[in-house]
């Protein structure tokens, strides 16, 4: 029982540290993205100092920042704890290794001295000679060579601790090593993060004054958003009772009264559920309406980052991209309806069953009503404004029901 034991333990300290390398990969992978976000994000902050544009957009941005500084800080965190158990794991292996072939060499000196004393040929013939019958001289010969195999085997089992303990000992060193190097990224980072949240802070006070300004601002920019929102449900709502009204007459039946729960649903097709059906399978893993871009403004109620006692309401999520970048299909699709919300700020609807996935802020539009999209495909330019920033409003409803995107896109 207690080998039995031994072995299952064995197995478990192996399987760890054979897991450990695949999340540190994975780690690593993260942390190379989020580096690459910082140096993405620190070029369109530089960019918009020197154009002595919008601080607005500039505390925005640098708010950004410090959201995936304190990204970065957690990935590495989390690489320090694996190494910390890697390390463990590995003192444990060594330790249990150090045991068994102190053991190993303890049996193997005494079998060396035994064969030393017995070491005569005479004293073997005659150990056999002087057997009863035959099949005790055979059994005598077996055992002969059975001791012989086992002493070699023996040898065989202490060379191959010597290989493992000398390998978990360059494991243990290398862990350590990048333990090392991991706690000094850690330490810079913190000291980064510090630094972008004092420039904040500078940002911040440097627009105090125009207090009464500003606020007027972000009521004006909240109710334009709250129009669009009410503009945006009421042509889903359209569509679906002239989508219900279709599928009446096709089917002989009574479309669903004005004004019940039923009448603000899509009455779908068995395509129509299949379609819907695979759009929520891949709920968390859709791909971004853009190829490169960050969050700036996220979805729901958030205090504004100047003044805190203003709340901003988003019913989406803005997602800033590069100048000139397109928009694509997050998912395949047929285009519900194009909608000229402002001069440039054109709106696409796509279907995806009873889920419609909305992308608002494009100068132009290059699909049509009716038409089929797939997964990826461009479906127009994203409105870059005098300031040089380009930024994409993404929703995702659920018949007329507003639903978070962030849960949606692969994060």
């Amino acid at each position: 029982m207690n080998q039995f034991i031994k072995i299952v333990f064995f197995f478990f300290i192996t399987s760890l540290c054979f897991a450990q390398p695949s999340e540190q990969q994975k780690l690593e992978e993260r942390k190379a993205q989020i580096l690459k976000e910082i140096s993405e994000n620190k070029s369109r902050l530089e960019t918009e100092k020197k154009k002595e544009k919008s601080v607005l957009t500039q505390i925005n941005q640098q708010k950004q920042l410090i959201q995936l500084r304190q990204k970065l800080l957690n990935t590495t965190a989390k690489q320090t704890r694996i190494l910390s158990d890697e390390i463990y794991l590995t003192q444990l292996e060594m330790n249990k290794l150090n045991r068994e072939l102190k053991v190993l060499k303890e049996d193997y000196e005494k079998m060396i001295v035994k064969s030393y004393k017995s070491r005569n040929e005479q004293s073997r013939i005659m150990f056999i000679l002087s057997s009863e019958n035959f099949l005790q001289a055979y059994k005598r010969i077996q055992y002969m060579k059975q001791y012989a195999g086992f002493r070699k085997m023996q040898g065989e089992e202490i060379k191959d601790k010597q290989t493992k303990l000398l390998q978990a000992e360059k494991r243990l060193s290398e862990s350590k090593k990048e333990k090392e190097v991991v706690l000094a990224q850690t330490e810079k980072e913190k000291q980064e993060l510090e630094k972008e949240k004092q420039e904040q802070e500078r940002l911040v006070k440097s627009i105090q004054k125009d207090k009464k300004k500003l606020a007027a601002e972000i009521t004006k920019k909240q109710k334009e958003a709250k129009d669009i929102d009410a503009k945006i449900k009421k042509l889903i709502a359209a569509e679906i009772a002239a989508a219900n009204k279709r599928n009446a007459e096709k089917s002989g039946t009574t479309a669903p009264k004005a004004g019940t729960t039923a009448a603000s649903k899509f009455v779908l097709s068995a395509e129509g559920k299949v379609a819907s059906d695979n759009f929520k399978a891949n709920k968390g893993k859709l791909p971004w309406p853009v190829v490169d871009g960050y969050i700036s403004l996220k979805h729901g109620d958030q205090p504004h980052p100047v003044h805190k006692n203003l709340t901003i309401h988003n019913s989406g999520v803005e997602i800033s991209t590069k100048p000139g970048a397109s928009a694509r299909a997050v998912f395949g699709g047929e285009v519900l309806q194009v909608q000229v919300i402002s001069a440039n700020n054109k709106a696409v609807y796509i279907q995806h069953g009873d889920f419609i996935t909305v992308y608002l802020n494009l100068s132009s539009v290059s699909v049509t009503k009716g038409q089929k999209v797939t997964i990826k495909q461009n479906i127009g330019k994203i409105h870059t404004d005098s300031s040089g920033n380009a930024v994409i409003k993404f929703l995702v409803l659920q018949n007329t029901t507003t639903l978070n995107p962030e849960s949606w896109l692969n994060l």
